[in-house]
């Protein structure tokens, strides 16, 4: 099975700030991780 790029993208400004090797079951992937655009820690959702 191959892991595919899958980028995460800010839930308040938008930008695309990490990627993370996933699979088929990661399309509902939510992390709370630090936006640097934001300046705070924001939810990054998976994006297409």
């Amino acid at each position: 099975m191959t892991q595919t790029k899958i980028a995460l993208a800010c839930s308040v400004c938008g930008a695309r700030n990490y990627q993370v090797a996933g699979g088929k079951l990661s399309h509902r992937l939510t992390l709370k991780k630090y936006c640097r655009h934001c300046g705070k820690q924001t939810l990054h959702q998976v994006t297409r």
